[in-house]
């Protein structure tokens, strides 16, 4: 370490001002910061100091976001393996690949399925970081400020909410999309008034609905060409399209009927995994585990958690009492709700983003409450949309400043009564 921390400064009057590299300091400064800790630091009081700066807290998001990562990635390769015909050869290069490594195509086999799944995954993640890296350096050198570690954090969730079969130009699109938009247009890290993973998925589900909703969202492509009548619709999608029946639990129909190799889905497969569904939203165990290490290291917000909790809850208690005989969705409980679509994945990682969310307590109450109740109201009630989650958050991204806004005039307005007094 110490030869590289010397070459590293050999280096550093090249891009430092004045140097002949100037105008690349800020990709010199991010390998730099990268490898070593920073060399500035406040040297008298009274700034606070704390171990917690930008870099560490993106670490620790990551980490709180790889069960989700590894379980995706068995996950997709478990469906893309069970969805063969038995004793089919699948064709593409993913193919060749695992039958080069001589690790067979069947389910059981974990190591098989994990392999199969970096294979999906692997193309989106680089996809991603190349895009949307690329484009945080450029703006950093044009603006001439640093590189900062924002995008870490939202390169691994764009690939963790796409579906694992989606076209790679279409992933880039996105990406440049939700990092330009959702963010440098608004100042860069910080700055930005919605979480750019997620402008980045509202822009793919609507400019490309067929790849990204409906039955073509979870077709393994691999499989395509092998497996008969292999239906690719998340298992959210198929209660929302399912006909009540005369019992009017047509629900518990839709669920049992999502199947692979004749085996229902159970609400624990729901909660484990096992279903179809994007790369790291799929399994609500891996994102509660997730939810604990952010919690305890107090990354992330546990009020706005609980909030989204109680406030889905809530709603679907409301709509189960109401019910309907058209409209299946008002009688899908709550337990259902949490497990299937992007529920918890939203509840831990995507509501609790410090920069988009609110900052007062009682306003995260508001905030978490809000995203609750909006998230099973788009679900249950327009049949567009059966994953209201993603809405639901950018929605109250947009009215978050507004809720602090009013909370914190409230308190202002106290003191200036009580001071008067």
């Amino acid at each position: 370490m110490k030869f590289l921390r010397n070459l590293t400064d050999k280096q550093a009057p090249l891009f430092e001002k004045g140097g002949k590299l100037e105008f690349f300091y800020p990709l010199y400064e991010a390998m730099d910061t990268f490898n070593f800790t920073p060399g500035k630091v406040t040297g008298n009081a009274p700034h606070v100091r704390d171990a917690l700066d930008l870099k560490r807290l993106m670490m620790t998001v990551v980490i709180a976001l790889f069960p989700a990562i590894l379980i995706g990635l068995w996950n997709v390769g478990y469906q893309v393996n069970a969805a063969l015909a038995p004793g089919a050869v699948p064709e593409g290069w993913r193919a060749a690949v695992i039958g080069a490594m001589g690790l067979g195509f069947s389910p059981e086999n974990v190591l098989a399925c994990f392999a199969q799944g970096v294979l999906y995954f692997l193309p989106i993640f680089i996809v991603t970081f190349a895009v949307g890296g690329g484009i945080e350096v450029l703006f950093a050198m044009f603006n001439k400020h640093e590189v900062n570690e924002g995008f870490f954090v939202t390169g691994f969730l764009i690939p963790l909410i796409l579906p694992p079969t989606l076209p790679l130009w279409q992933v880039a699109l996105a990406t440049a999309f939700g990092v330009i938009i959702g963010k440098e247009a608004f100042g860069g890290t910080g700055m930005n008034i919605f979480n750019p993973a997620l402008v980045a998925r509202a822009f793919l589900y609507f400019a490309y609905p067929a790849q990204n909703s409906g039955e073509k969202v979870w077709t393994p492509l691999i499989a395509e060409k092998t497996v008969d009548g292999f239906s690719g619709a998340t298992l959210l999608a198929r209660v929302a399209e399912e006909v009540p029946n005369e019992a009017g639990n047509a629900y518990q129909t839709a669920i049992s009927g999502m199947s692979i190799n004749d085996d229902p889905v159970s609400w624990f497969d729901a909660f484990m995994g096992s279903i179809p569904g994007s790369i790291g939203e799929t399994s609500t165990l891996a994102c509660l585990i997730g939810a604990a290490v952010l919690i305890v290291t107090g990354v992330a917000s546990w009020r706005i958690m609980v909030a989204m909790l109680g406030g889905g809850l809530a709603m679907t208690l409301l709509l189960n009492t109401v019910g309907s005989q058209t409209n299946e969705m008002m009688n899908l409980p709550f337990h259902w709700h949490f497990v299937i679509g992007g529920f918890a994945f939203g509840m831990v990682f995507m509501a609790t983003e410090p920069v988009t969310g609110a900052y007062t307590q009682l306003g995260k109450y508001i905030y978490g409450a809000g995203i609750g109740v909006m998230a099973i109201l788009v679900r249950v009630v327009n049949p567009a949309f059966p994953e209201g989650v993603m809405l639901a958050i950018l929605f109250m991204n947009l009215i978050a400043p507004l809720i602090d806004h009013v909370i914190v005039s409230k308190h202002i307005s106290r003191r200036v009564a009580r001071s008067a007094v």
